[in-house]
């Protein structure tokens, strides 16, 4: 699988459109899929707007539960990796990240205008 890292700077505003989940390896048994360390993983589903139109949702997971995050707000991701995979006659990209965490909501300035 390539990796390739994403420069997330140039994704517009990225909101959560789906609150952390934890990522089940086996259904059946409802068991956790876990990082090489050991660590839960996890996706938030995150809504990528570069232009007044045009929104696409991505899947991002990462190791460990991201705190603070809920949905419909907007979000700051870092170490955003994209990976392209094949299975079969499947093919797609997956994303994951070091970190999502809660963009601060801008206080309004005093004084008005």
């Amino acid at each position: 699988m390539q990796s390739i890292p994403v420069d997330t700077t140039r994704l517009g505003v990225l909101r959560c459109a789906i609150a952390p989940e934890k990522k089940i390896s086996n259904v059946e048994t409802g068991e956790v899929k876990r990082d090489r360390d050991g660590n839960p993983l996890y996706t938030v589903a995150v809504t990528v707007r570069q232009d007044a139109r045009r929104i696409s949702v991505i899947e991002i997971a990462l190791s460990g539960e991201p705190r603070g995050i809920e949905e419909g707000m907007v979000v700051k991701v870092t170490g955003l990796i994209a990976f392209a995979w094949s299975m079969g006659d499947r093919h797609g990209i997956s994303f994951r990240a070091d970190a999502i965490t809660p963009v601060p909501a801008a206080l309004p300035k005093a004084g008005g205008a």
